[in-house]
């Protein structure tokens, strides 16, 4: 169903089993049991570090610009790497090469437009798609007479694509994708204001060799780039007055080369060589006080990432298949890098010239799928899979908002691991009007980076020796019955799931050893929801009306608890807290509801429009992003705290917007 005036990607995943997002406010998709940052998400395979706008209420990419989609949960190709969840592979569309045709939604929160078409007929095509948001520009009459004048927010992307056909054996792939969020706050009264910008920048040029009808290859070069900025300030009174800037970000540049093999018709062989080389900014960062103003601290990082793969399909029978791969991968830190280390009766200086090697790691990761039909109508799959993970998206709590900071693996920081194994039950019915699954895994996770227990942020300090390493396993069970013909259509998916870490210090960090969490103790993680519900349904009254809806529920998200406090020696209150992820808040449910309408569905030249209403939430339920802890302190003795819950849709949101198609 299309809510907001479009369909989107993200949120349609979220209603898959196996699949889930914690909450409104959160970017990212959680997969099996794995965090947001272990999913690797390609655009025409450029990675894309932050798939999110609004916080999560959009994705960044534009269904109208939007050809394939493919999601791995397990057991994903030797061709992919770098993360040990899952894999979102998505391709642009390559633009018609016959005539030109426009497309695009005009609605109350945002608007989008795209363009497609030849340059040169049945041989060079170009795609050009935007969108932006703008429903607090039109609010910012009201707002300026209030105390948050200035206040706003917005985002904007867009997506081109042009392809050319040199011949029957060589074709030219050229695609960007450029987008930006925009977030401004300010409050006159306590003289605060707050920026914070972040946003994706990819392209792509890949060239298709086809070399006879058995052998063909793609070459493709890459660039990414993803950044966010935090500035922010008070300027109430002289002694409190302050400001201070964060930037961080993470840019790549990659080749790669893929060659597909056809031997005979029930056998394929694919194999290829990747290369990236990483420039991290975990930090950059300057501060004032009054008076007092810190030097800049600037804080990159750079790394080489490579692999080689051969992945090898084969049908040995018409009921059975079989899938093995095997990837060798390699990390390597290089220089400019300097740090101080402890040594014995004092410290000593570790420096490295400009890529000069620092710290390398490499491992095999070999990936096995099987497919066996019990008859026509029924399957059964497995697979194994074992994966390394180089890049760390590390945050004090389950949240993907953008100030979360991306490190690579180091002499601090080891690469992550895991190992998945899935199996699972396949079957069609009533003549493949219906499919049904049941499937089950189980994942360990190696060398696990989080904050230790007690972190405070510190300016200027080398963020990699406050992390402790732990390790951790998910495992669970998935369901789905989906109806893929008729009028009324849609699916049911039901998750359960439970997930587990372990921060014990036997895995210690060579800047700072002993960092623990909770002593060691095992504590779930953030993002652990054991029950996961979804039901999608669209219905097609007619060629003119055409009705969608979707529930979901999700059981209690943990947080970590208030459990006393305490006064300090200046008679300021403290608090004191429990074991993390201890509590729960609510559990969490939504109703979502659309309608499109379209006067003239049989008009198949000319201006085809649609009309989308649509309502978010529609029975208001406040369902919970966080909880927060106020103190009181009525008297030198006593103490107060008060939980506080924070819903960022605590109502109904209404949408309408016009489609149309020419």
């Amino acid at each position: 169903p299309a809510f907001m005036g479009e369909v989107d990607i993200f949120k349609t995943l979220q209603l898959l089993p196996g699949v889930q997002s914690v909450a409104e406010g959160n970017g990212g998709f959680y997969v099996r049991g794995g965090g947001p940052n272990q999913n690797l998400i390609l655009l025409d395979d450029a990675t894309v570090y932050n798939g999110g706008h609004l916080f999560g209420f959009f994705s960044v990419f534009n269904a109208d610009a939007i050809k394939n989609t493919t999601l791995y949960k397990g057991g994903a190709p030797a061709e992919y790497g770098g993360r040990i969840s899952s894999v979102l592979d998505i391709s642009m569309k390559e633009g018609n090469k016959k005539k030109l045709s426009v497309e695009g939604g005009i609605g109350i929160i945002s608007s989008r437009l795209t363009i497609q078409g030849p340059i040169k007929k049945d041989k060079t095509s170009f795609l050009i798609s935007g969108r932006r948001t703008y429903l607090l520009d039109l609010m910012q009459p009201y707002i300026n007479t209030t105390d948050f004048k200035g206040t706003n927010y917005y985002f904007y992307d867009l997506n081109a694509k042009i392809n050319h056909t040199f011949s029957k054996k060589d074709r030219l792939y050229l695609s960007g994708y450029f987008g930006r969020d925009v977030f401004d706050y300010k409050s006159l009264e306590r003289g605060f204001n707050l920026s914070i910008p972040w946003g994706n920048a990819t392209t792509s040029l890949r060239w298709n060799h086809l070399f006879n009808e058995k052998l063909f290859m793609n070459t493709t070069a890459l660039f990414n780039d993803y950044n966010f900025e935090f500035t922010g300030g008070q300027n109430e009174g002289e002694q409190n007055a302050f400001t201070f800037n964060l930037y961080s970000g993470i840019r790549d540049y990659s080749l790669k080369t893929d060659i597909d093999y056809y031997p005979t018709p029930r056998h394929k062989l694919k194999f290829g060589a990747h290369y990236t080389y990483h420039i991290f900014t975990p930090s950059l960062a300057n501060f004032e006080a009054g008076d007092t103003e810190f030097d800049p601290i600037e804080s990159k990082r750079f790394a080489h990432e490579g692999a080689v793969y051969i992945q090898d399909n084969f049908d040995i029978s018409e009921d059975l298949k079989i899938e093995v791969g095997l990837r060798g991968s390699m990390f390597q830190q290089v220089g400019p890098y300097e740090r101080t280390q402890d040594v014995e009766g004092g410290t000593d200086s570790l420096k490295y010239g400009r890529l000069e090697p620092v710290k390398t790691y490499g491992g095999i990761e070999p990936r096995v799928n099987i497919r066996y039909k019990l008859n026509n109508s029924s399957s059964i799959k497995a697979s194994v899979a074992r994966t390394n993970q180089y890049v760390h998206l590390v945050s004090s709590s389950a949240s993907t908002l953008p100030t979360d900071v991306w490190v690579p693996s180091s002499d601090i920081v080891e690469p992550q691991s895991g190992t998945q194994y899935a199996i699972g039950y396949f079957k069609n019915f009533k003549e493949n009007n219906y499919e049904a699954s049941v499937e089950l895994f189980y994942r360990d996770i190696n060398k696990i980076a989080d904050y230790a227990d007690d972190y405070v942020p510190e300016f200027g300090e080398i963020i990699e020796e406050n992390f402790a390493f732990g390790f951790g396993k998910a495992y669970g069970a998935e369901f789905f019955l989906k109806k893929n013909f008729g009028n009324f259509n849609g699916w049911i998916g039901y998750t359960y799931t439970k997930t587990e870490n372990v921060f014990d210090g036997t895995l210690q960090n060579v800047a700072s050893p002993d960092l623990t969490i909770d002593n060691g103790k095992p504590f779930v993680t953030g993002y652990d929801r054991p029950h996961d519900l979804s039901v999608a349904v669209n219905y097609d009254l007619n060629d003119r009306w055409q009705f969608g809806g979707i529930f979901v529920y999700a059981s209690d998200k943990p947080y970590t608890p208030a459990v006393s406090t305490f006064t300090n020696t200046t008679g300021n209150p403290g608090i004191i807290y429990g074991d993390r992820n201890s509590s729960r808040i609510r559990n969490y449910h939504r109703l979502d509801f659309s309608v499109n309408f379209t006067p003239k569905p049989k008009k198949t030249k000319g201006l085809i429009s649609t009309f989308n209403f649509s309502a978010f939430n529609v029975y208001g339920r406040k369902n919970l992003f966080f909880v927060f802890f106020d103190t009181e302190q009525p008297d030198d003795q006593t103490v107060k705290i008060t939980p506080i819950g924070i819903s960022l849709v605590p109502t109904i949101i209404p949408s309408f917007t016009w489609n149309f198609k020419f």
